[in-house]
């Protein structure tokens, strides 16, 4: 069985390392570890160490390092821009897309999206969406927590596409499919999840003008929170990740 992974700001170079604070109350007094146990560390930019558990007490957490290794950013990168989804529906996308291997997200201010982010409650969101990721590295062992990018206006989401190495536009009336397309090696793969109303007509027109592609997944028209992750899972088998 895989060790279970915790989060530290800083790997260091030393033959310990020290759980404080909620990482420690997880792992002491949620996963009960013990002295000898194997686990994980890892400062969520892909350094990774792996070592065993020395000593519990309440609010610490001594680990002896046995090993220490750096996990490689994977080519080509997968970007998911999501159109913001309504309620705890956020929060599904957010671990779906996590577990699924996405590098990093783009909280997308989606013409029909029934959600939208006025003055502070687009950082409050933004950090949920960071809270949420995090824990779900921990959950799939992921070295590397995505990036959860600013909210982005549909400008800002054209002008991404422009530098991407390839854009693709999720619409259930496409004619290509994405288990057909053909990924770059290297680069960026925006991938756009629109919201619950699709996405409008001058959004489709002004992302096809900067090269985005439209595909579509299957016949069933899914919803916004699910979508994504469905696309990752293609992607992830076109790109060799899962091979």
């Amino acid at each position: 069985m895989t060790p279970p992974l915790f989060l530290v700001e800083d790997l260091g170079t030393g033959s310990s390392l020290v759980l404080t604070g909620a990482e420690a109350h997880h792992a002491g007094t949620v996963k009960r570890l013990v002295a000898g146990e194997a686990v994980w560390l890892a400062d969520g930019r892909g350094g990774l160490a792996e070592a065993t558990v020395a000593a519990v007490s309440r609010d610490r957490v001594v680990c002896t390092v046995t090993a220490r290794r750096a996990v490689p950013e994977r080519e080509p990168r997968f970007t998911v821009a999501q159109a913001l989804p309504k309620g705890e529906r956020a929060d599904l996308a957010v671990e779906a897309l996590t577990e699924l291997g996405v590098d990093e997200i783009l909280p997308w201010a989606a013409e029909r999206a029934i959600t939208q982010w006025r003055a502070e409650r687009a950082e409050r969101g933004r950090t949920r969406w960071q809270r949420t990721a995090r824990e779900a590295s921990k959950q799939c062992r992921r070295a590397r927590v995505p990036v959860i990018g600013p909210l982005y206006e549909t400008a800002n989401l054209v002008d991404r596409s422009a530098t991407a190495a390839l854009t693709l536009v999720l619409h259930e009336d496409a004619p290509l499919p994405l288990a057909g397309t053909e990924l770059p090696a290297r680069g960026e793969v925006l991938l756009v999840v629109g919201p619950e109303g699709g996405l409008s007509p001058a959004e489709l027109t002004r992302l096809a003008a900067a090269g985005a592609r439209a595909v579509r997944l299957g016949p069933e028209v899914m919803r916004t929170a699910t979508a994504g992750a469905a696309a990752l899972a293609v992607l992830n088998v076109r790109a060799g990740r899962w091979r």
